[in-house]
């Protein structure tokens, strides 16, 4: 209305208003350093107005040496990318980035001491990358929030309780709700009671494995050497894994239980947490005490979303390599709060 009658006003007065420009939708790439690692990443800015500060995002991948567009080296579901495409429908800006052993970044300062990667040191990028997003010319400061799958939302998580300015929104899609090693054992013994359901265990060899990983996971834990004997070469091999060059970062990792980290959240910060009924990965049920930690800080909605028919890369039957169109609503929801 006000727009309106200053252009008729100019228009009497002879004055002619400027038209105002608009800036096509493109992508960019961004460089930022941390921790003596230059790190890439792509931003992506909505089409806009000259002038104009949008909404922003941080995208944060799953665990594993998982890419800006959440690919890995034999697989490609181009999780964020896909994401990045969504949240442009909404006009919200995006900025993934290739963390620790990915991509352009690579290994960085740990090229030549990998063992001495830790999970802290991915929380610190992502810290980097949020205050990159914040200082972009199309970004508004203060609309700023941060969206992360699996292993990345727990990493959103903290950051929502120390990132300045505060978030003001986290989306925490299918994320790591409970310690590491008890998710690899939650999803250790589920895929073992499915194959008794095949016919390829006895259940008394399913009582043998459970027990073997229950003392595997304690023993890593403990720092002990993790006996083999009676687990699966496949997991056998996994265990070893975990104490060997990755052990710093599994240690670190372990040590952060999500829930607790809720209780750092602003009150009324907006908080989105989805749980795909066929992620075998991460269980709705493992989200309960998340839910619950996250009701007790006195966040605002949407809350926790069930998504029926969904897998853990976002996925359903009918969509195997796009999002699925429950996904997306949920993004827009969030986006539109």
């Amino acid at each position: 209305m006000f727009t309106h009658l200053t252009a008729v006003v100019l228009s009497l007065a002879g004055v002619t208003a400027a038209p105002v420009s608009l800036v096509p939708a493109a992508d960019r790439e961004i460089v930022f350093t941390v921790d003596g690692t230059t790190t890439y990443g792509t931003l992506h800015v909505p089409a806009h107005h000259t002038g104009q500060r949008l909404r922003a995002a941080l995208l944060l991948p799953g665990s594993g040496p998982t890419d800006r567009d959440g690919n890995q080296a034999h697989t490609s579901p181009n999780t964020l990318a896909q994401v990045a495409d969504a949240l442009d429908h909404d006009r919200v800006a995006t900025l993934r980035f290739d963390k620790y052993g990915t991509g352009r970044t690579g290994l960085g300062a740990y090229r030549d001491h990998p063992e001495k990667l830790d999970y802290p040191a991915f929380v610190r990028q992502a810290k980097a990358a949020y205050e990159s997003l914040r200082d972009q010319p199309e970004t508004n400061p203060h609309a700023l929030t941060v969206v992360g799958h699996s292993e990345g939302a727990m990493t959103a998580l903290l950051l929502g309780g120390t990132a300045r300015p505060r978030p003001t929104g986290l989306a925490l899609l299918q994320p790591q709700a409970i310690r590491l090693l008890d998710l690899v054992a939650l999803q250790l013994h589920a895929q073992i009671a499915e194959a008794v359901r095949q016919g390829q265990l006895t259940p008394e060899q399913q009582h043998s494995i459970d027990a073997a990983i229950d003392a595997a996971v304690t023993a890593v834990r403990e720092h002990r050497p993790v006996d083999t004997t009676g687990l699966p070469p496949a997991v056998a091999q996994l265990f070893k894994a975990f104490q060997g060059q990755n052990s710093r970062f599994v240690d670190s990792d372990d040590a952060v239980y999500p829930p607790d980290t809720a209780a750092s959240l602003r009150p009324g910060t907006r908080v989105l947490l989805t749980c795909g009924t066929n992620d075998a990965q991460v269980p709705c049920t493992t989200t309960d005490a998340l839910t619950a930690a996250l009701r007790r800080a006195h966040v605002s909605g949407p809350g926790r979303m069930p998504l029926p028919g969904v897998d853990h890369l976002l996925h359903d039957a009918d969509h195997p390599s796009t999002l699925a169109p429950a996904v997306l609503d949920v993004l827009h929801r969030f986006a539109r709060c």
